[in-house]
């Protein structure tokens, strides 16, 4: 289990929303993981995968993005004070990219979809000696979102009757099965949510 303390993300409100727990017929909170430095849950992942392998003397670090994983990671290096190129493709907006590049990233464009951007992230990876961030797989990122469960625990004052989680790559959702484990609530359900259109995991 990592530590909580010395991390790039912070300890964000959980908060009840009233218009869900109307529609929902039972209380409904809200982790505002939108308050992150970083803009999104990401960083929990990224930050801790980054301090565990990126640290002092790295060349650098690359992501393949769209958006919250780049700037997770651009974030994350600024901290660490190395450098970070973000692969994007041609749909990334003018205005994420040039947010990248207020963190201080070079962004590079690439392929039409995020496939092709994370060929190329992998490229470079091995022809510039950068580390490869990716941006949902990887047990150290599940590591780093687990600290969600830990932080909703101890702001309940009792065990919630589901998770409901946002999937895309499924980065998220390991990490709240994880969090689970560790806090001793292997029994609480987990509902997976997808955007439709882009249910990459049904």
């Amino acid at each position: 289990m990592m530590s909580d303390s010395d991390t790039f993300h912070i300890n964000t409100p959980l908060l009840e929303s009233l218009e869900l727990s109307k529609r929902a017929g039972t209380t409904v909170f809200l982790k505002m993981d939108n308050g992150q430095p970083s803009g999104s849950f990401k960083i929990r992942g990224i930050g801790h995968l980054c301090q565990k392998i990126a640290g002092p003397g790295s060349k650098g670090v690359v992501c393949s993005s769209c958006g919250n994983a780049g700037m997770a990671t651009a974030y994350a290096a600024k901290k660490l004070h190395i450098p970070a190129t973000i692969i994007v493709p041609a749909s990334t907006p003018d205005l994420m990219i040039q947010k990248l590049k207020d963190l201080g990233a070079t962004v590079k464009v690439m392929g039409k979809v995020w496939d092709e951007a994370n060929t190329e992230a992998l490229q470079v990876a091995r022809t510039e000696g950068l580390t490869f961030v990716p941006p949902f797989d990887h047990p150290l990122l599940w590591e780093g979102h687990a600290s969600m469960i830990r932080e909703i625990k101890a702001s309940l004052p009792c065990k919630p009757g589901a998770v409901v989680v946002a999937v895309g790559g499924g980065g998220l959702l390991c990490g709240v099965v994880e969090g689970l484990k560790e806090v001793g609530w292997n029994d609480v359900p987990i509902i997976a949510m997808e955007t439709q259109g882009a249910n990459c995991l049904n």
